[in-house]
């Protein structure tokens, strides 16, 4: 596999100024396609060994596009999602980027490689049970899901074939998931399959891809070849501190002249005023604003994240609802033409579905640009292969820095959102809604039992009276039924300021005269209800904060001494609702004591509080829950008709 490079470049440069040297291009927009393009070509013309190569879970194709343009012949795909095959079969046609694949769209547990040479192997599994959405359920799940144990299914493809190395990518949190239990049991897997293994967190911006997103590679290697990481061709890593490969290059002559500016919703406008970089924060009082109308880190990071052109954007989702980013600098969202730029998919490279399909394939992908920088190393390092670049790499023992600046950036954030605040005070008031005036009156809602409060009666539904009161020093809900039993129970509501400065009032208090239990869930959706209708919250947790912060609200439940004496339920219920318990994970007999109660008793109170809507989490909705531990997350209901939990059995 010997081969010599197009011509030496003996200058001082680093090793990515090289290679653009000797590939004959420059970082012009799209330039990433041509170092696929220009890369590939080098390998015909010198006739280079084609590496056969299996891909597993190969998604949309980002890592094959990358192993094939540095010279691996990819003969075979794995791929069990039908719209991600429909892509793979359609750019392995005759001429296209994968010709001469075969795609096969099925199970990986159905699958056996057929092929006895297999050189090299890649791909990732599922990631979803080691992602950041499964990390705020109490931990992820992990191996304890069944796709958290498909890298099983990996090793057991490499014992079948042997090949020489292989690349295995993931989401970075697997490495210390459950206490790195996972992460030990897939090492360990590894090396008895026969692999001497490397891996590292990369961030995809230091090797040219204009989007930060942070993966494990985890390199194995057979024959006691040794495998080092690429260095960063790109950011304060690299060897002349090259900028990153920035958004509003790598989007930069695409027609978006037909696309219509805005992103609609109620929440939409709000884009506008927020500058490049930033998300929702801007309009909270962490960052400054002067009328903040989000709490600090009441959303996801995504939130209206608007993308700043003169940096790479924030990692590109595969799924999301209609506020989830990036948006371009434009105010509108990426068409599919600069998200393919983004996650640097090539221009030519078709992608099968409509724009969800097509985003939610990318968003999974490795990005081709970090995957040729990976492939050209393992073609230079594993099969010996004189490349035309000298890549420099990395020590064993030097660390990247990209977690440092990430840890900065909530300081460089608030310097831009005061700057965009002084320049822009003139404008503020415009983004922001009105508050409704206050008012009083008395209305009638229908409480179904998937939690919904709805204004028309339905079969099966609740009837409630709702009397209500908003004012400047307090909000009253009273809600009652046909019979009249009295100051049943109340609930007070000592706001913080920023809540105060949502609804324009004080203290709540939600009141209730029945001694029903659903009058307590019906109190409750009112107010959310109203919240939804004065603020820019959706929902109680937004209003409230999630719970893994602080609870930022101060509570109190007063239950009538009949209803206490006669009924547990309603014990427990109030102590919740003062907040005992809340948000933390604790074996039953705790629970028990906490409660004053047995088992028996706890369990069919946390049954009753469940049918009510709130969130009761344990082993059965949650497998990274120990057995015999429940962890009660809010102390109010927050269950809706979409939620999945309602429908488990504790």
């Amino acid at each position: 596999m010997k081969q010599t490079k197009l011509f030496d470049n003996d200058c001082n440069v680093s090793w990515f100024e090289e290679a653009l040297i000797n590939l004959s291009i420059g970082e012009q927009p799209g330039w990433p396609d041509k170092f696929g393009d220009h890369f590939h070509n080098w390998v015909l013309i010198n006739r280079i060994q084609r590496i056969k190569t299996l891909s597993l879970f190969s998604g949309g194709g980002g890592l094959d596009i990358a192993f094939h343009d540095m010279g691996f012949e990819i003969v075979e795909c794995v791929e069990i999602e039908k719209d991600f095959a429909a892509t793979l079969i359609e750019n392995s046609s005759d001429s296209l980027r994968l010709s001469g694949t075969k795609v096969l769209c099925k199970d990986i547990r159905d699958y056996s490689p057929k092929h006895q040479d297999i050189q090299f192997i890649i791909g990732g599994p599922p990631c979803q049970t080691f992602s950041a959405a499964g990390a705020r359920a109490s931990g992820v799940n992990g191996t304890d899901d069944c796709r958290g144990k498909l890298f099983e299914e990996y090793v057991r493809i490499l014992m079948q074939t042997k090949p020489l190395g292989f690349l295995f990518e993931n989401v970075y949190r697997i490495v210390g998931a459950q206490d790195g239990k996972p992460w030990k049991q897939i090492l360990e897997a590894f090396r008895a399959a026969g692999y001497k293994l490397f891996w590292r967190i990369l961030d995809a911006a230091d090797y040219g891809v204009p989007q930060h997103r942070e993966r494990l590679i985890i390199v194995g290697v057979r024959d006691a070849n040794e495998f080092k990481f690429p260095k960063p061709s790109h950011g304060p890593d690299s060897t002349d501190n090259r900028p990153y490969h920035n958004a509003g290059l790598a989007v930069s002559g695409i027609d978006t002249s037909k696309c219509a500016e805005g992103i609609g919703g109620r929440h939409g406008h709000l884009l506008n005023e927020i500058p490049p970089g930033l998300n929702y924060s801007y309009y909270t009082e962490r960052m400054g604003h002067p009328k903040p109308i989000f709490g600090w880190r009441s959303k996801f990071s995504d939130y209206l994240y608007k993308a700043d052109p003169q940096t790479p954007v924030r990692t590109i989702k595969a799924q999301g609802g209609q506020y989830t980013g990036p948006f371009s600098w434009e105010n509108r969202t990426f068409t599919i033409e600069e998200i393919k730029r983004l996650q640097t998919f090539p221009d030519n490279y078709v992608i099968r579905g409509g724009r969800q399909t097509v985003v939610h394939q990318l968003g999974n992908s490795v990005p081709p640009q970090i995957g040729r920088v990976l492939a050209a190393s393992i073609l230079n390092q594993i099969f010996g292969v004189i490349l035309p670049f000298k890549i420099e790499y990395l020590a064993e023992t030097q660390k990247l820095g990209f977690r440092t600046r990430k840890s900065a950036l909530t300081a460089v954030y608030k310097k831009k959102a005061d700057e965009h605040i002084k320049q822009n005070k003139h404008v503020l008031n415009k983004v922001i809604r009105n508050q409704k005036n206050k008012s009083s009156g008395e209305t009638v809602r229908y409480l179904t039992n998937d939690f919904r409060l709805l204004k028309i009666e339905t079969s099966g539904s609740s009837k409630f009276n709702f009397k209500f009161d908003f004012n400047d020093s307090q909000w009253k809900v009273l809600a009652w039924q046909e019979i009249d039993n009295s100051n049943a129970f109340s609930i007070s509501i000592e706001l913080t300021q920023l809540q105060q400065n949502l609804l324009g009032t004080r203290i709540v208090y939600l009141e209730s005269s029945c001694i029903s239990s659903e009058s307590l869930l019906a109190l409750w959706k009112f107010f959310e209800e109203a919240t939804r209708d004065h603020t820019y919250n959706d929902d109680l947790i937004q209003f409230f904060g999630y719970y893994q912060y602080r609870q930022i609200a101060n509570m109190k439940m007063t239950v009538d001494n009949n209803l206490l004496e006669n009924n547990h339920f309603w014990n427990v219920i109030s102590q919740v609702s003062n907040g005992l318990c809340i948000g933390k994970t604790l074996h039953v007999d705790e629970l028990c004591d906490y409660f004053k109660s047995n088992k028996e008793q706890l369990k069919e109170a946390l049954v009753e509080m469940k049918s009510l809507g709130f969130e009761i989490r344990n082993h059965n909705t949650n497998k990274q829950i120990k057995t015999d531990h429940y962890l009660i997350p809010y102390a109010f209901p927050t269950l809706n008709e979409r939620s999945l939990q309602r429908l488990t059995v504790l």
